[in-house]
């Protein structure tokens, strides 16, 4: 834990360095709520939230393994009440900047549980219900609340999907032409694009579609 602490830090530091004054990085745990505060004291400009943070705490394994509950804890602490901490936190710095925008970064497993990622996916569930509910409770101030909800992007939290994935540029730039277009929900994959409607039509038939992707790492 020490060492990934150590590589995030010093990516942080480099990224810090290629910033100008005008647009800082600030070092942000969501699970450390003076933390947030610290960054939503620096960032007073803010007009668009993206809550991107996650983890995949556990993956793999019998349903009996202890570590689902383990992992799973870790999950709805960033996933899901990370997401809910930042955006209360930033919430009133949007009103006053016009309302702004909330993104929250979800999945297509908030629609539908992948066994093999099972807490993770209930965590992903939670983070689609909490957008629902954020778009409501914000709409007097004019904020606009988006829900992305990518499939398997290529990153090392992906790592144990063995299912196409999308590159982290191309979903970035789905994702930026469609926070423009003003859609609400945003599929910014092919696998995305292909379960989100699905999962609107016949949320049954994609579950039975899903139970076939392997459950054990």
């Amino acid at each position: 834990m020490g060492s990934l602490f150590e590589a995030s830090l010093a990516a942080f530091r480099k990224v810090n360095e290629a910033m100008t004054t005008a647009a800082p990085a600030v070092l942000l745990d969501v699970t450390k709520p003076a933390q947030i505060a610290a960054a939503a004291a620096i960032a007073t400009d803010v007009d668009l939230l993206v809550n991107n943070a996650g983890i995949v705490g556990f993956h793999g394994g019998d349903f009996s393994d202890p570590k689902w509950i383990e992992g799973g804890r870790r999950e709805m602490e960033v996933n899901f009440l990370g997401t809910f901490a930042v955006t209360q936190a930033f919430a009133p710095i949007l009103a006053r900047n016009g309302g702004g925008a909330v993104a929250n970064l979800n999945s297509v497993a908030s629609f539908v549980n992948f066994p093999i990622l099972a807490a993770y996916s209930a965590s992903k569930a939670a983070t689609h219900s909490l957008t629902q509910a954020t778009r409501v409770m914000l709409r007097e101030q004019g904020t606009q609340v988006f829900g992305v909800y990518p499939g398997p992007i290529d990153t090392q939290m992906a790592e144990v999907l063995t299912l196409e994935k999308t590159s982290p540029a191309d979903a970035g730039r789905a994702i930026v032409a469609g926070l423009i277009a003003g859609d609400e929900e945003i599929f910014p994959d092919q696998a995305s694009r292909a379960m989100g409607p699905a999962f609107l039509a016949d949320p049954k038939g994609l579950e039975q579609q899903v139970a076939g992707v392997p459950v054990v790492a």
